[in-house]
């Protein structure tokens, strides 16, 4: 017998008495038809429900865009089966804490503080969060109305250092929702930042809400989670919670689609910037032709019309164009050319003259002419021997080399499609913060295996040459053990592939700035591109334009609808009438 059926097992004796206390005169007062609304969707208390066909009913009322799930389902094969078409199976399991297998949390000090969610912009940080783990958000201003009263508990965690939302979780008390006569309450939406950088928010956010509900007397707290969910289930059990046989029911619709449609196998292999497209695309009900996994090559129709894809470059993107951007010396001399303030530049040839040339700007930054992704770049170089060393470095990408003067400023990313700004972000370089116990390579080791995880492998730091000499500018090395909250920026760029991390600005871009954007792209002739400039302040007017990117990664921009306007420029009948986006 395996480690959940014995705990199934252990459980179900108890499940059955709690059924039972159904015909007890205590449990004549629970409220019937109990359902509570979350902003995302609600939680439909199905064993409240008079009849199967009222859980039905409530079910197949939901909105197109809402995630409504029915828990604690008595007959769940029964409910499926008079509305097979509209309803199915939810596979995530249920586990269980009881308030006599909790230990309360230690008063270690943190980098991170938790707290009842308060205010409007922690609201939607809470949303950002929620849309870079492919979560549905709720409404802000749901968040805060209800913040406060009896029946929800929504916790959020704050990095120290700079009071940003790195993690959320949502509580319910199921004595104020529907008179529990088992004194039960359930947690919901845990979501953690994957750019958090910080160990331990998931777990202690669960363990303070628990703490919360324990407190106020509560005998137990429920949670459903994935069943393929191994990170999330292995923090539960963690904590004590042990799995118990209970079955929930969610309705088919778009959101959900994953869960009860056949996977296409080709599709799920590949990365997640084709993918977010490919979901979108699936949606609308348009056809899927894998060409190639490894490239991100795919084939999108709809009726008589086709459009080959790899990632966010479609066959829109002319020749043309695409040498526009190929070559950040002819990119910079268009742009520059269209009034587009640019950084002075120069191309290297001679050892000596770049040197010169350094010596006259103060800070350089050394990358190919031509190349993607980061490489070959070297940031904040103003040593005549380091110079040397990143023009070579630069050459194994590219034989032509270019040295721009170092701007100081925040890293700024502008995604622009069809000639429109649809998202910003500020990007930032990995950065590790000490323990006081470990080296900075264990420290860039734990660090790659969160960001590894949590962004499907396609980010992690370089324990390469570039990092070493960031950190010896530091003072540091490998073997270094940095101080207990001490942040060491382990390298300049701020590029995703090396480990960066990436805060969406899009709601508070100036409008100087998206009008550089908007003429960069139309100077390129370009439907879609990821720009990069250096700013003060993504509310200023200043700013120093440093290249363009034909193929950008659109889903490093959630929870701004990228994918959307992607498949709204290739197939504009499709589009919702809704959708719109600001210049």
């Amino acid at each position: 017998m395996d480690k959940s059926t014995h705990r199934i097992q252990k459980h179900r004796g108890q499940s059955l008495r709690n059924w039972e206390k159904m015909d007890t005169p205590a449990t004549q007062e629970m409220v019937a038809n109990a359902f509570v609304e979350m902003g995302w969707g609600r939680l439909v208390f199905g064993h409240t429900f008079e009849s199967n066909e009222k859980i039905v009913d409530a079910l197949c009322a939901e909105g197109y865009d809402s995630r409504d799930i029915a828990i604690y389902v008595i007959d769940p094969h029964v409910v499926i089966s008079m509305a097979p078409d509209k309803l199915f199976l939810d596979p995530s399991n249920t586990y269980r804490l009881w308030n006599y297998d909790f230990r309360a949390p230690d008063k270690a000090d943190r980098p991170f503080t938790i707290h009842r969610l308060s205010t409007e912009d922690q609201a939607r940080q809470v949303n950002t969060i929620f849309s870079k783990c492919r979560m549905k958000g709720a409404a802000p201003k749901f968040l805060i109305d209800k913040h406060a009263d009896r029946l929800r508990t929504y916790f959020v965690a704050r990095r120290k250092l700079d009071g940003q939302v790195v993690g959320t979780v949502a509580g319910v008390d199921h004595v104020a929702g529907f008179n529990d006569p088992e004194q039960g309450a359930s947690i919901w939406s845990l979501a953690v930042d994957p750019n958090a950088g910080l160990p331990g928010i998931g777990f202690h956010m669960v363990q303070h809400m628990v703490a919360h509900y324990f407190t106020k007397g509560r005998a137990f707290m429920d949670v459903s989670v994935m069943h393929d969910n191994s990170q999330a289930i292995a923090l539960y059990e963690k904590l004590g919670f042990q799995r118990i046989p209970a079955f929930s029911i969610k309705r088919k619709n778009p959101i959900n689609a994953q869960l009860y449609i056949p996977p296409d196998e080709p599709a799920e292999q590949m990365n997640s910037y084709a993918g977010l497209i490919l979901e979108e695309a699936r949606k609308r009900g348009i056809l899927i032709d894998i060409l190639d996994t490894e490239y991100g090559l795919f084939k999108l129709s709809l009726g008589s019309r086709s459009v080959t894809c790899r990632e966010s470059l479609s066959e829109l993107t002319s020749a043309v164009a695409m040498a526009k951007c190929d070559d950040k010396r002819l990119t910079r001399k268009l742009v520059r050319q269209a009034g587009v303030h640019v950084t002075e530049q120069l191309r290297h040839r001679q050892l000596d003259e770049s040197i010169a040339f350094m010596e006259r700007v103060g800070r350089v930054v050394v990358k190919p002419a031509r190349g993607e992704q980061g490489d070959g770049i070297s940031v904040d170089i103003s040593d005549a021997g380091e110079l040397e060393t990143a023009i070579e470095k630069a050459k194994t990408i590219c034989s032509d080399i270019l040295v721009e003067a170092y701007v100081e400023g925040q890293d700024l990313r502008i995604i622009v499609i069809n000639h429109r700004v649809v998202a910003a972000a500020v990007r930032q370089p990995p950065a590790i913060i000490g323990t006081g116990d470990h080296t900075v390579r264990e420290l860039v080791e734990k660090h790659n295996r969160r960001r590894m995880a949590a962004t499907e492998g396609e980010s992690r730091i370089p324990e390469d040459e570039e990092t070493l000499r960031c950190l010896e500018k530091l003072g540091y090395d490998w073997d270094a053990v940095p101080g207990k909250d001490e942040r060491l920026v382990v390298r300049k760029t701020a590029n995703l592939h090396t480990g960066g991390t990436i805060q969406d600005v899009t709601d508070a871009l100036s409008e100087p700035l998206k009008q550089a954007a908007v003429t960069v792209s139309r100077t390129l002739d370009i439907p879609v591109t990821g720009l990069d400039m250096l700013v003060p302040d993504v509310s200023g007017e200043t700013y120093a334009f440093i290249e363009a990117n034909e193929r950008p990664g659109l889903a490093n921009h959630e929870p701004q609808p990228t994918a959307e306007r992607f498949i709204d420029l290739l197939f504009p009948e499709t589009a919702r009438k809704e959708a719109s986006c600001e210049k």
